[in-house]
């Protein structure tokens, strides 16, 4: 056995010792720790992908005797995430008497509501429909993986050949069959037919291996997928160039973001036509030697092999047949271009979907393109949040692989497209689907906050990713911005340097939106500062300070991102985050009330002129909101203290009881404010005021 990790050189050996020893015998720790470290390459199974088990030894707790039982990764999880929750518990020899009523593959599906009732464990993940390709097998430790070597080897047309002389016998052959029951009766004939093997490929769908202890189990994988690797390796470029050579030169790296930026809103407003996406941008070296080929032309059409490839992106990509180094500086003129292109996708989906419908098959979904690819430029996505579509890149990625493999070896075969449609539109896939939760308020959406690394805006963009958004979050302090980003998770947000008052880095942030999630549906104005002084002490400077970062801001901020907004056509909101001082005439506050009303009534006119574009803008006015905020560790707390006459400290308490409700108003009441206008229960609502402030008469929108 090999235990080190330079003996593999195309999968990483991640197994630790001290880690494994630490699990002591518990089987199922083991199982779930070795599924995790499997899970973590992408070479070797993509997110969903595979699944694991091992069998151990139980006490029925009826009868008190001993058991198997097996633990096997339930449905719709995840092997790099596992934990125990995500395993189904089921007793073996249930599962196998199961056998006794099968009634052949034509009542497939009324077996998965039969594996409820072989459930050991009642904490149990529902059972997956590959429960019973482990049952099958007498092995401990099971992998069924899905590395794109293996997979290569297997969508190629010479794939059983391949298999059979490349591992000598050691790996069987079971042809191409959807997953269920009688493909778990075929693994097990396929053992019984030769002893003594250490795996079993599946025809264009991934690869099965065993051992004793989850160790055996995992070395053997790992040297089984290291085996096809580098197979491959030896083959890549040997009868012809991969992917018959470079068609279309890419752009540099810089000019391939920047086209991409710039295109991405469009391509999202086009594929939101039935529901709304979030987008991801790929240009790895990957996807760009795909693109750019002569094979990309047959290759794409053909569709992706594996099942877990086409149900994350569709059977086939829509490819953009415009050049590299397009003028994208007026999209108006592409845009009728484009939409043609999407119409023919569309069509085409409907009439893959009608020419292999059966009686019973779930309605047509979305019939839009989930990958798009732009030869010289890269890979665009789009599903509904931010996982779905970076989990749809990935996929493709491996769909890529699969196809480069199988091309340099053999010939890459894909699924016969009502095999595919079979597995796309089965009934229990549409109940998985019916079963997901549902989607939070601001799913789908994103949202770009100034000001956003702490404060209100912190709270905003807290509010928001809670609620389903993807946000960007911005700010001209960087380092504040580097500790608020580690508040979100991975899916959940990026972090963008944005200067107000800089047309580059608010050009930057917007970019930087395109190409992490696609464009920007939701713009929050909450950058600000405050200087409190009276009409004779107040500077020239302080004016310009003020009304350059409160209102210019405002302004440049609002039209770079209107601009995105139009591409899509997907409509938006604006949400401007004023202050009480926009409407009370307090004292020693020329500047900054100034300002402040100067940003409501551009609130008002830009509701007025976007309109037509479904684009909403609203103010939410704050009053007194000292938690978090920077403003309020300068001067501007000892100037409100002077002019009201109080000391810094009994600020609060003043506030609070100037107010109607008597209330110290937090960050979190102005999120919840933003929220009302931007939850979907304001569609109709633009152009008004929300006082968020706990009750100031004075304040009151006449």
């Amino acid at each position: 056995m090999k235990n080190t990790q330079e003996t593999f050189n195309h999968v990483s050996y991640l197994w630790d010792d001290e880690k494994a020893a630490a699990l002591g015998n518990d089987e199922v720790a083991l199982l779930i720790y070795r599924s995790n470290i499997l899970g973590a390459d992408l070479r070797i199974t993509n997110y969903g992908g595979g699944n694991t088990s091992c069998k151990t030894i139980e006490k029925d707790p009826l009868t008190g005797k001993e058991v198997e039982v097996m633990w096997v990764k339930g449905s719709g999880g995840d092997i790099g995430t596992l934990t125990k929750a995500g395993l189904a518990g089921l007793y073996v020899d249930k599962l196998r008497s199961l056998e006794g009523i099968y009634r052949g593959i034509e009542h497939e599906d009324e077996m998965v509501g039969l594996f409820n009732h072989c459930i050991y464990d009642l904490d149990s993940k529902a059972p997956s429909i590959d429960t019973p390709l482990h049952a099958f097998l007498p092995f401990k430790h099971i992998d069924h993986l899905h590395p794109d070597a293996a997979i290569a080897i297997a969508a190629s047309k010479d794939g059983e050949k391949i298999t059979q002389e490349l591992f000598e016998g050691q790996i069987a052959w079971v042809p191409w069959q959807r997953p269920g029951f009688d493909l778990g009766l075929q693994l097990r004939d396929a053992l019984e037919a030769n002893p003594g093997i250490r795996g079993i490929m599946l025809g264009g769908h991934g690869l099965f291996t065993w051992g004793e202890t989850s160790y055996e189990c995992y070395i053997n994988s790992l040297e089984v997928i290291e085996k096809a690797s580098a197979y491959l390796e030896a083959n890549y470029g040997k009868k012809r160039p991969v992917f018959g050579g470079e068609k279309v030169k890419a752009l540099e790296p810089a000019q391939r973001k920047d086209q991409a930026a710039k295109i991405a809103p469009l391509l999202r407003g086009l594929a939101s036509s039935y529901n709304r996406m979030v987008g991801t941008f790929n240009d790895s070296e990957t996807v760009l030697q795909f693109i750019n080929s002569h094979d990309l032309d047959k290759l794409a059409p053909l569709g992706t092999s594996c099942p877990d490839h086409f149900l994350r992106t569709k059977i086939a990509p829509l490819v953009l047949d415009i050049p590299a180094d397009q003028n994208l500086s007026d999209l108006t003129a592409l845009k009728g271009h484009i939409e043609k292109l999407f119409a023919q996708y569309r069509e085409g989906y409907k009439g893959y979907y009608e020419n292999h419908k059966r009686s019973n098959s779930p309605a047509i979904r979305d019939p839009n393109p989930v990958i798009i690819l732009w030869p010289g430029v890269g890979m665009f996505s789009y599903a509904k949040d931010k996982q779905t579509s970076r989990v749809a890149s990935e996929f493709y990625i491996n769909a890529i692989n699969v196809m480069r493999g199988a091309e340099a070896v053999s010939e890459y075969v894909s699924l016969p497209l009502q095999e595919a449609f079979d597995i796309e539109y089965w009934l229990l896939e549409e109940a998985k689907l019916q079963r997901m939760p549902k989607e939070k308020a601001l799913s789908r959406k994103v949202a770009l906050i100034t000001g956003s690394a702490g404060g209100i805006g912190k709270a905003i963009a807290d509010k928001f990713a809670a609620e389903g958004a993807c946000v960007v979050i911005s700010d001209i302090d960087e380092d504040r911005l580097t500790n608020a980003r580690k508040d979100f998770g991975k899916d959940a947000a990026i972090a963008v340097k944005l200067d107000v008052l800089d047309n580059d880095t608010i050009a930057q942030a917007y970019k930087e939106a395109c190409l992490a999630f696609g464009g920007v549906d939701i713009i929050v104005n909450c950058a600000g500062l405050a200087i409190s002084k009276s009409l004779a002490d107040t500077t020239e400077a302080d004016w310009d300070l003020l009304n350059d970062v409160l209102v210019k801001g405002q302004f440049k901020v609002s039209q770079a991102g209107v601009a995105v907004m139009r591409a899509q056509g997907l409509g938006g909101d604006i949400i401007n985050i004023a202050s009480k001082n926009a409407l009370v005439s307090g004292p020693n506050n020329v500047g900054y009330g100034t300002a402040k009303a100067a940003q409501i009534h551009m609130s008002r006119l830009l509701a007025a002129e976007l309109g037509p574009d479904k684009i909403r803008v609203n103010v939410v006015n704050p009053d007194a909101v000292i938690e978090g905020s920077k403003i309020w560790e300068g001067k501007w707390a000892e100037g409100r203290a002077k002019a009201y006459g109080v000391t810094v400290e009994e600020l609060p308490a003043y506030y609070a009881k100037r107010t109607l409700m008597n209330e110290i108003i937090s960050t979190k009441d102005l999120a919840n404010g933003v929220f009302a206008f931007v939850g979907g229960l304001l569609p109709k609502s633009t152009g008004n005021i929300l006082n968020v402030d706990g009750g100031v008469a004075a304040a009151f929108v006449r």
